[in-house]
C-alpha cells in the first residue's frame, strides 16, 4: 500500500509532463495543417503583401508623407493589422466552422486530449501567421522602401501587432460557432473587409468623411492601428490605454459569444 502514493506521484507527473506535449504538438500540426493548405497560407500572407508593395512602394515616391512620417512607414501599422486580421480571422472562423461540419470536434471531444488545446493550437495559428506577415511587411519596407526604424521600435512594432492578433482570435471563435462550413468565409469576408476599410486600413484615416472617423472609434482594428501607428510617430495622439482597453472588452465580448456556441454546440450533441 504505500507504494499507492509513489505512483500517483509519478503518474502525475508524467500527465504534467505530458500536457506540455500534448499542446505543443497539436499547434504544430495545425500550423502544418494550414501551412499546406494553400488557400489559406498564401492568401494570408500574399495580401497584405501585395497591398503595401502596391500602395507604399509602387505607387507613392519614397518622400511621400502623411501624418508626418512617410507612406511607406505610416502603411506598416495599416497594413499589418490589415495582415493580422486575416491571418487570425481565417484561421480560427474558417477552420473551427469546416471542421464542425465534418465532426471534427466531437472527435476530439472524444479523445483524451484537453479540449482546451484545440483552441490553444487556432490561437498559436493565429500568432503565428501575424507574427509572419509583419516581419515580412518590415523586411520590404527597410530593403525596398527606405524605411528606418530602431530595433527596440521595430520589436515593439511587431509584438503590439501580434499580441493585437488574439481580440481577432476570439472574434474567429465567436464566428466558427455560428457559422456553417460552407458559410465562413463569405461571413468572414463581409466583416473583415468592411473593418478594414472603415478602420483607415486602406485609407488613412484623417482622409476619410469626417461620419467614417467617428465610427472607427467603435471599431477594434482602428484600435490596434493606432497603437501600431503610435509606435512610428504617426497615431492620433489618443491614449494607449483607451486602445488597450477597447481591445481586452472586444475579446472578452467575443469569448462569451464563442461559449454561448461551445455549450450551444454540447447541448444539441449530447443533450
Amino acid at each position: 500500500m504505500a507504494t499507492i502514493p509513489a505512483t500517483l506521484d509519478s503518474t502525475c507527473t508524467r500527465s504534467g509532463a505530458s500536457l506540455a506535449t500534448i499542446y505543443w504538438r497539436e499547434a504544430k500540426y495545425e500550423f502544418l495543417t494550414r501551412l499546406r493548405l494553400r488557400a489559406y497560407s498564401l492568401s494570408t500572407i500574399s495580401f497584405p503583401v501585395m497591398f503595401y508593395v502596391l500602395f507604399g512602394l509602387v505607387l507613392n515616391p519614397r518622400d511621400a508623407a502623411v501624418a508626418g512620417t512617410t507612406v511607406a512607414t505610416y502603411l506598416i501599422p495599416t497594413y499589418g493589422t490589415f495582415g493580422v486580421m486575416g491571418a487570425s480571422l481565417f484561421g480560427t472562423a474558417a477552420g473551427l466552422a469546416a471542421e464542425r461540419g465534418l465532426g471534427w470536434l466531437q472527435v476530439k471531444r472524444a479523445s483524451p486530449m484537453p479540449p482546451f488545446a484545440y483552441f490553444a493550437a487556432k490561437v498559436a495559428l493565429g500568432l503565428t501567421f501575424s507574427a509572419i506577415v509583419v516581419l515580412l511587411l518590415l523586411l520590404l519596407a527597410v530593403t525596398f522602401g527606405g524605411v528606418h526604424l530602431s530595433l527596440l521600435a521595430a520589436a515593439k512594432l511587431v509584438a503590439i501587432l501580434v499580441a493585437g492578433s488574439l481580440p481577432f482570435c476570439a472574434m474567429g471563435l465567436a464566428l466558427g460557432y455560428f457559422t456553417g462550413p460552407n458559410s465562413a468565409v463569405a461571413t468572414i469576408n463581409l466583416i473583415y473587409l468592411p473593418l478594414s476599410f472603415c478602420s483607415g486600413l486602406w485609407v488613412p484615416i484623417m482622409f476619410l468623411p469626417k461620419f467614417l472617423q467617428q465610427v472607427a472609434h467603435a471599431l477594434p482594428p482602428y484600435h490596434l492601428a493606432q497603437l501600431a501607428l503610435s509606435v512610428v510617430g504617426a497615431g492620433q495622439h489618443e491614449s494607449n490605454w483607451s486602445h488597450w482597453s477597447a481591445l481586452i472588452a472586444f475579446t472578452l465580448i467575443c469569448l462569451g459569444v464563442a461559449r454561448i456556441g461551445i455549450q450551444r454546440d454540447e447541448n444539441h450533441n449530447y443533450g
